[in-house]
């Protein structure tokens, strides 16, 4: 079946007592045995028929054999990081969300985890260089957040692979609909269900998903042990938000690439990072590995001044954390979600702003984004005088 289909279906058979269509929110912390040892269900932190109506519609649609729900994906991350030790090495792209860095140095780092961080085009080039037989892990996100990089993960995958290395990726920004790296040769994705899943920004939640039947069984294991899951009716906000999410994202990805056009020729922009141009230096790999381009756009503007005044300035645009929902969002990262990158050597660019593209008219869209350009772009000119 396709993808639209699998995702208002799979895992989400009529409720067999009453014949309800949608999946019953279970919302219950025990469950009554049969007898001793005799039972299907025993303890709602281990398993919870929403949740696992979630996990399996999932797994579906990332291609892997199941997928494990968090409380977060943070809860996610942390909970794939249980699967390496102390003193095994992990590699990075460099260019990660702020709260995957965070957790990576000041969490794990402490500990005697050793990071290496990788630039995306690094990655591209040689990853066998940067991998060695101490490598336990590799840790991708394509695009990246917020530089909008894209990394070959094919190409990545292979060469962990020849390292015996596991290589995980972040497929937040992309969502199964646009990217499915198990395909590509990838170990574990993960996402942060908060964003496109979810789609509506309601809910805060994570998942990680595997085609190999031994790794899923770690994740279940540590998802049980360490705790990190869902409420139910989160698991059902997410399974509710995958029924829409082909149509979504075809959307995001139709509005981005109409303010993407209008900001490549806005005086006040100096560049625009989104991999759907041409001159995009990963435009190529997006191409072939993703089925659009997605609703996430990153762009430079003169100053760090220009760039907070800016996303302060916005009607239709809401200034806030946070992206993939409904409505469009628009954000400084070095100031915001990535302020804990500030002191590393791949500290976010201070004159960045970044957009997640909403489903709104777009004409609203980029008259609103020109307005604000405009007076920022002006005043700007004034003070130069």
């Amino acid at each position: 079946m396709d993808f639209e289909t699998r995702a208002i279906h799979d895992g989400q058979e009529p409720d067999p007592l009453t014949g309800a269509v949608t999946v019953p929110i279970y919302q219950t912390s025990t469950y009554v045995q049969q007898a001793v040892g005799e039972f299907r269900y025993d303890y709602a932190r281990t398993a919870n028929p929403t949740r696992e109506a979630f996990e399996a519609c999932m797994a579906s649609l990332e291609g892997g054999s199941h997928g494990r729900a968090f409380g977060s994906g943070m809860a996610a991350a942390t909970t794939v990081m249980h699967l390496v030790s102390p003193d095994d090495r992990i590699v990075s792209v460099n260019d990660v969300y702020g709260g995957t860095y965070r957790l990576f140095s000041k969490v794990y780092a402490p500990k005697g985890y050793e990071f290496s961080f990788v630039s995306a085009d690094a990655c591209n080039q040689d990853m066998a260089s940067h991998l060695d037989e101490r490598t336990r892990l590799v840790w991708l996100e394509t695009p990246t957040n917020p530089l909008l990089n894209v990394i070959d993960i094919a190409a990545a995958a292979r060469a962990a692979h020849d390292v015996g290395a596991l290589v995980v990726v972040d497929n937040t920004f992309a969502s199964p609909y646009l990217q499915r790296p198990l395909e590509l040769g990838a170990d574990i994705v993960v996402h942060s269900t908060t964003k496109y899943l979810g789609g509506h920004s309601d809910l805060v939640g994570g998942c990680a998903v595997t085609a190999d039947a031994a790794l899923d069984e770690q994740l279940g294991f540590l998802q049980n042990s360490l705790g990190a899951i869902p409420g139910p009716f989160d698991a059902w906000l997410c399974l509710r938000g995958l029924k829409t999410l082909a149509v979504r994202m075809r959307q995001h990805c139709e509005n981005a690439r109409a303010v993407v056009g209008h900001l490549e020729g806005h005086s006040a922009v100096e560049k625009v990072l989104y991999p759907g141009l041409t001159s995009h230096p990963g435009h190529e790999i997006a191409e072939r590995q993703m089925r659009d381009f997605g609703g996430m756009v990153s762009f430079l503007v003169e100053s760090e001044q220009l760039a907070v005044d800016l996303v302060a300035r916005t009607k239709v645009w809401a200034l806030a954390e946070s992206l993939g929902g409904v409505e469009s969002l628009i954000e400084h990262p070095a100031r915001m979600t990535h302020a804990s990158t500030a002191d590393a050597p791949f500290a976010t660019p201070s004159n960045l702003v970044r957009l997640s593209v909403g489903i709104e008219s777009a004409d609203d869209l980029i008259e609103d984004l020109d307005m604000a350009l405009s007076v920022g772009h002006r005043s700007a000119l004034r003070s130069h005088q």
